[in-house]
């Protein structure tokens, strides 16, 4: 009996399931990919009947790989991306909106603005630098808060020594010293404990070199001194008596260096215990250490 020839689907014959000899089996071409929007998940086909489990397991992952091949191809021939899950495009975010930039006349004006504004200011603080070189503006404050001291804000503020010998020293200390902001000696500190009330600031400018006012008095003395510790420390405490309501300290009872004497003080006592410089004597610019300081009421 013949071999019975079974006519495919396709209508070309051959045996039913049979493998020609030498060839390879057929695999059927792959699906069109599906157009955009559609579902690319898997169809759902029904795979051979007489499958074990592992057959239908390989059968599965081969389905799924298909199927992903599809969709590379879909994405490639788009060109762009596609969900997996809903087949629509996938659109990319728009780039950010660079920030809005000024116009260049204005970014232009604002350095000007900012270069001018830098120039007034530096221009400003050198004038005030060389007005304060040139005319020491300072020195009129100076010799107002020296009057002011001696003349009458001791009465209610504790402004000067607290002791007799140390109101002298402190006269000394302030010619000797410099104040760093000036290049000038401390005037209102060295005129600021004489009696101003009284003239007596006047007088020592006379009496240390016939200076028109207490302030070219400390200036010209200054400009003799040679060594600042030394005049600054010429005038030390000594014994007084604590019950003589003035002392007398003469310059001369002490060995000054390092610039001149400065004559004779008459220091008095005052309110809150201070005391304040109320007579002054002219005295040689340059003596030696005599015995001690001595105490008494003469002006």
């Amino acid at each position: 009996m013949g071999d019975v020839v079974e006519q495919r689907p396709d209508g070309t014959p051959g045996a039913s399931g049979a493998v020609p000899p030498g060839g390879e089996p057929e695999i059927a071409p792959d699906a069109a990919p599906a157009p955009p929007g559609t579902d690319l998940t898997p169809t759902g086909a029904t795979p051979p009947p007489d499958l074990d489990a592992e057959q239908l397991r390989r059968f599965r992952e081969f389905q799924e790989f298909q199927q992903y091949q599809e969709f590379v191809r879909y994405q490639q021939a788009h060109g762009g991306a596609v969900s997996r899950t809903t087949g629509a495009d996938v659109v990319p975010a728009p780039p950010a909106a660079p920030g809005r930039r000024l116009p260049g006349w204005l970014r232009w004006l604002g350095k000007k603005v900012l270069g001018w504004l830098v120039f007034f200011l530096l221009l400003a603080i050198f004038a005030t630098w060389l007005f304060n070189e040139l005319f020491g503006a300072d020195d009129d404050n100076s010799t107002e808060a020296a009057a002011n001291m001696g003349g009458g804000q001791y009465h209610t503020e504790e402004l000067l020594a607290k002791e007799p010998f140390e109101a002298v020293r402190k006269v000394y200390d302030a010619i000797a010293q410099e104040d760093p902001a000036t290049n000038r000696p401390l005037v209102s500190e060295a005129c600021g404990h004489f009696d101003n009330d009284n003239g007596i600031q006047q007088r020592f400018a006379e009496n240390t070199g016939g200076h028109a006012d207490c302030r070219q008095a400390v200036i010209a003395l200054h400009a003799q001194v040679t060594h600042v510790n030394d005049y600054a420390e010429s005038i030390f405490p000594r014994w007084y008596d604590p019950s003589a309501p003035t002392v007398r300290i003469d310059s001369c009872d002490f060995a000054v260096q390092g610039g001149p004497a400065l004559g004779v003080f008459v220091v008095s006592e005052v309110e809150m215990g201070q005391w304040l410089i109320t007579g002054h004597e002219p005295g040689p610019a340059t003596c030696g250490a005599s015995v001690s300081a001595t105490s008494g009421g003469d002006n």
